[in-house]
């Protein structure tokens, strides 16, 4: 396969990624991407101090476990990350995304609670949504236990790990059982739309492919009656529902196949009323944020420091907003 066939201007890192990754050929089966995402974050050192587990009850989607991560030297009660790792909704787990938890946890001062949801396509959706929301209200009615704020609640993810965020958010509203302060989206999943701008320039060469994209959905969301569902594809949901989202921060990357539909997603939320910031990072491609190969590019080191100091600002004023986050009663 061509590495950058359109011969942008990549970050030296990326590009070197991209002629590393392309040795490895892609096979689309649950157990080739789950050892491939497994590779690609192999130089991540084992998790040390300040980690537990913690057993989460979810009715007929649970239980699950979840990681908590708690910056050093800290003092309780501290704001929480919910935080939904990527991989395709087939693969990751605590141990492939602990590094930007711990990373958002030191920079925001706040435990970060990174729940293994169930995978497709041995669990298809809705599972992981439900899980994720079985893990906010989780924290709001124990997290108190393990010296969290339930009040002070933010929901972050990467990829299709912030597809599942972004539709914990929606259910909850739906369901008008829980408010987050604040939501963080890298480089977002929004849509089942696989001919936008983005797809057909970005379809192959730069590492997520738009073969691979179609096979992720097929995987998570395979009929097409599920994916007109907002809690599937959030850029199709209702706009009552994203009229009531948090303050929002979204991430994108110039080479990415998702990248317009990430910030059209952006987008809607500001024509609904939204305090939202959407960036695009030049030179970048999927996930680079998240990925440990690009870690000390100055974009990942830029985007991770702007969720951060964007956690931050949030935490600073926890009664913001027309309702106060945490559990409905």
């Amino acid at each position: 396969m061509t590495v950058n066939p359109r011969n942008l201007v990549l970050d030296p890192a990326v590009q070197s990624f991209l002629e590393t990754a392309d040795a490895h050929p892609v096979v689309l089966t649950r157990d080739a991407q789950r050892a491939a995402l497994r590779r690609l974050h192999a130089e991540v050192p084992a998790p040390i101090d300040a980690e537990k587990w913690v057993t989460i009850p979810a009715g007929r989607w649970g239980p699950l476990r979840a990681r908590i991560i708690e910056p050093p030297q800290h003092t309780g009660p501290l704001p929480v990350i919910i935080y939904l790792h990527g991989g395709g909704w087939v693969a990751g787990d605590a141990r492939t995304h602990h590094r930007i938890a711990r990373e958002l946890s030191v920079r925001s001062a706040a435990v970060v609670v990174l729940p293994e949801y169930a995978l497709a396509p041995e669990a298809r959706y809705p599972a992981a949504v439900e899980q994720a929301c079985a893990t906010a209200r989780w924290v709001a009615t124990r997290g108190g236990e393990h010296g969290m704020d339930p009040v002070r609640v933010a929901i972050a993810g990467d990829s299709e790990g912030a597809t599942i965020a972004i539709s914990a958010v929606l259910l909850s509203l739906q369901r008008n059982d829980f408010r987050f302060q604040q939501l963080v989206a890298f480089t977002p999943v929004t849509d089942t739309d696989f001919d936008t701008p983005s797809y057909r320039e970005f379809a192959a060469g730069y590492g997520l492919r738009r073969e691979t994209m179609m096979w992720f959905w097929d995987q998570y969301a395979p009929t097409a009656r599920q994916r007109t569902d907002g809690t599937v594809a959030p850029l199709r949901a209702h706009a009552g529902d994203l009229a009531a989202f948090p303050p929002t921060l979204v991430i994108t990357a110039e080479a990415d196949v998702v990248r317009d539909e990430g910030e059209a997603f952006a987008a809607r939320l500001r024509s609904l009323g939204v305090v939202c910031a959407a960036v695009r990072y030049e030179g970048m491609i999927h996930d680079f944020a998240i990925l440990p190969a690009l870690k000390d590019c100055g974009a990942s080191r830029a985007a991770v420091a702007q969720a951060a100091s964007v956690l931050q600002a949030a935490w600073g004023d926890p009664g913001a907003g027309e309702s106060p986050p945490g559990i409905r009663r």
